[in-house]
C-alpha cells in the first residue's frame, strides 16, 4: 500500500486542511455527523462503508478533534458515540460549498431531487451564505435545515457541536 504524504506541518493552510479532511469517506462521515448520526452502526448502514475503514476514519477524526468519542451504555456493555465538536461544526462551510459545487458541476437532476438548504426562520430555500436570499436575515447554523429528498421527505436541522 502506498503511504500518503503528511501535510500537517505544512505552511499552507489548504495543505493542512487536506491532511485532515482529504481522505476518502471523511467528508461523508462529517456530513452525516452534521445531521445527527452518532453511532458506528448507523454510520456503517448509512454510508455502506467497511468496518475497518470506518474505524480508522472515526479514530482519525477524533484524534484531529472534529469528533468527540462519548461513552454510552448498550445493555451490559459500554459503547461509544461520535459527536460533532466545534472544530467539526466549523467544517460546515466546506460541506456547503462542496454541495453547491456538486449541484452546479456534476451530473443531471438526481431521481429524488436536489438537496436544498432551507432557512428555518422564514422557510425559504437559500444558498450557502451568511444571509437568507429571501428575507435577508442572517443564517446561522441553528437556523439552517437540509432537505435531502433521497433520504427523507422532511428537512433535517443541523446538530449543535458538543461543548
Amino acid at each position: 500500500m502506498v503511504r500518503r504524504i503528511q501535510w500537517s506541518g505544512h505552511a499552507c493552510p489548504i495543505a493542512r486542511a487536506v491532511d485532515v479532511l482529504g481522505e476518502p469517506w471523511t467528508l461523508l462521515i462529517l456530513r452525516n455527523a452534521t445531521t445527527g448520526t452518532t453511532r458506528f452502526d448507523d454510520f456503517r448502514a448509512e454510508l455502506g462503508i467497511a468496518d475497518n475503514v470506518l474505524s480508522t476514519r472515526l479514530a482519525k477524526l477524533t484524534e484531529a478533534g472534529l469528533l468527540a468519542r462519548v461513552p454510552y451504555r448498550d445493555g451490559g456493555r459500554t459503547r461509544h458515540e461520535y459527536r460533532l465538536t466545534q472544530a467539526g461544526a466549523d467544517a460546515l462551510p466546506v460541506l456547503l460549498t462542496l454541495a453547491a459545487w456538486g449541484d452546479e458541476h456534476t451530473s443531471a437532476e438526481p431521481p429524488a431531487g436536489r438537496m436544498r438548504i432551507v432557512h428555518r426562520t422564514c422557510g425559504a430555500r437559500t444558498r450557502p451564505a451568511t444571509s437568507c436570499d429571501e428575507c435577508g436575515r442572517p443564517v446561522q447554523r441553528e437556523d439552517m435545515l437540509w432537505y435531502r429528498p433521497w433520504r427523507s421527505k422532511e428537512p433535517v436541522p443541523l446538530v449543535e457541536p458538543v461543548g
